[in-house]
């Protein structure tokens, strides 16, 4: 499930099914083995990579004055980096990645080089990290001094050699399919869809589809590191951005300086991608009962229930309605899923999710409308969350091997239903198009700590719908000397944009010194939405 976009496509983060583990035959000299030539072509691709690296740290970045239409104001400053398609042909096609900074607010003498961000995806672009200075953002502060804020858009995403895999304006009308099937005939309509989906990408971008990876990505993510001049890479990762962090830390070890993962994907081969999804599906459920639980608990200001059964009786009414007659013509289930999946997603959406729907218990459905229906006249909007599920869905199809069997896609996503309802079948036919992926699926990389990983801090709530709370724990065992500090009780996702200084404090001092806590550090969570 993606943490960037409400669309309904947009939903979900993504696992992994049956690990094939090559095995060596006693005696056999004859041919080399599949992993022989799989190592031999992860070879051509770290050479192509060195190569693309001492290419880029000679040009450099050319920074200008950023165009118009990015709505990145000045001081920040825009250029672009080329890297190579394929990084086993480094001297083949090339592609332009789009990347904006701005210097750091202090001294020359203060500073410590660029931090890099990435909020995650698969899909979602980094342009904005920069704003943090120009808007004045008050946890940043003590950073920036230090730092140049520096971001970029991935390969396939926005101004990076954008992919697409359906016709933008197609993709967001509505009503959809609901999630939900009530028979066979509508799980094959599903079916059908993402079917068609997969082929729709092979067509639209079948050049890129086989390039669009993880490690593709953190090999980009050297690259601009060269670019930037940096002998060793600051990083901050959310989201998918933390395993964007987990593989880099894993292949290029002795390049980090400083990294913070933050809301973790879990790095482990048997989670990435397919049970990941599945255990997201869980915690969904668990955080969207926590939000109705703060709803009853404010029931004299949204009248929505006093107790949460009460409050999903009032949601249960809703998508009832909406699939019986959409709402305003436009608002199915699915739409209403798009929408308010946000409020288990983000603390942030809490009241603004809990108010739309007051007023439409109260009679107000336009309210409705207007939040979750798509609009048509906004194509830019609309090309860019097509572009994000479509990166989404390629990162994700193309780094692992997904089950194929229906059977155990069927089976598994109706088991988990019956008591995890809110979300199951939506991120089951989000990720579907990876059970009919039309390009050759990747092993992934084994998470690990290698030689000259410094220590890397690792910031995760417990209750997080996103990424599970295991996936932390899992990246914190996979990774020697790296800190984990816990938010206790909390569920917001993307802890280090919150406001909460045991984490903020903590924060600061890692990318100002180094530093990180003698053991592990468990934080009393951040101040909940007050109505």
């Amino acid at each position: 499930m993606r943490g960037t976009q409400a669309t309904k496509r947009a939903a979900a983060l993504g696992s992994a099914g049956a690990l094939i583990t090559a095995t060596l035959i006693a005696g056999a000299v004859a041919a080399p083995s599949a992993s022989a030539d799989a190592r031999h072509g992860q070879d051509r691709e770290t050479r192509g990579a060195a190569i693309a690296a001492a290419r880029a740290a000679k040009a450099g970045i050319d920074w200008q004055d950023c165009a118009a239409d990015w709505g990145l104001e000045k001081p920040i400053q825009c250029g672009w980096v080329t890297v190579p398609l394929d990084y086993a042909k480094p001297y083949g096609k090339q592609i332009k990645l789009a990347v904006d900074h701005i210097g750091n607010t202090g001294t020359p003498k203060d500073r410590q080089g660029a931090l890099v961000y990435n909020p995650g995806g698969p899909g979602a672009s980094g342009l904005r990290f920069p704003r943090r200075v120009t808007t004045k953002n008050p946890l940043w502060t003590n950073v920036s001094k230090a730092y140049d804020f520096v971001g970029f858009d991935p390969r396939g995403v926005g101004h990076s050699a954008p992919i697409s895999c359906v016709d933008p304006q197609e993709f967001v009308k509505a009503p959809k399919l609901d999630p939900v099937p009530d028979s066979e005939a509508d799980k094959r309509a599903q079916r059908t869809l993402a079917r068609e989906y997969a082929e729709g990408c092979y067509e639209r971008s079948g050049e890129m589809l086989r390039y669009m990876t993880t490690p593709n990505t953190v090999r980009d993510l050297d690259v601009i590191r060269a670019a930037l001049g940096e002998k060793k890479l600051n990083f901050l990762g959310v989201s998918y951005g933390t395993y964007i962090a987990a593989v880099y830390g894993t292949m290029y070890p002795g390049h980090v300086r400083r990294m913070i993962a933050d809301s973790v994907v879990n790095p482990s081969r048997e989670k990435v991608w397919y049970e990941a999804n599945l255990d997201q599906d869980v915690a969904f459920e668990t955080r969207w009962n926590d939000w109705q639980d703060w709803i009853a608990g404010n029931d004299a200001v949204f009248h929505l229930g006093t107790t949460r059964a009460q409050v999903q009786a009032k949601w249960l009414e809703l998508r009832a309605t909406a699939k019986k007659a959409p709402i305003g013509g436009l608002v199915g289930p699915a739409e209403l899923i798009s929408f308010f999946q946000s409020a288990p997603y983000y603390d942030s959406s809490w009241i603004p999710v809990a108010t739309v729907f007051s007023k439409y218990v109260a009679g107000d459905t336009q309210a409705l409308v207007d939040a979750a229906a798509p609009d048509l006249t906004n194509t830019a909007g609309n090309v860019a969350s097509e572009n994000g599920t479509a990166v989404y869905t390629a990162v994700e199809c193309t780094d692992v091997k997904w089950p194929t069997s229906w059977k155990k896609w069927d089976r598994d996503n109706t088991r988990l239903h019956k008591d995890y309802p809110f979300m199951t079948w939506a991120n089951a036919w989000l990720n579907l198009p990876c059970a009919t992926w039309p390009v050759k699926q990747q092993t992934p990389v084994n998470v690990k700590s290698g030689k000259g990983l410094p220590p890397v801090l690792i910031v995760q709530s417990t209750r997080d719908a996103a990424t599970p709370y295991d996936g932390g724990v899992e990246l914190h065992k996979r990774f020697k000397g790296s800190r984990l500090i816990t938010e206790k009780d909390a569920g917001s996702h993307g802890v280090t944009g919150l406001v909460n200084p045991c984490i903020n404090a903590r924060v600061d001092t890692y990318l100002l010194t180094g530093k990180v806590d003698t053991a592990d550090v468990t934080c009393t969570p951040h101040a909940t939405p007050k109505p």
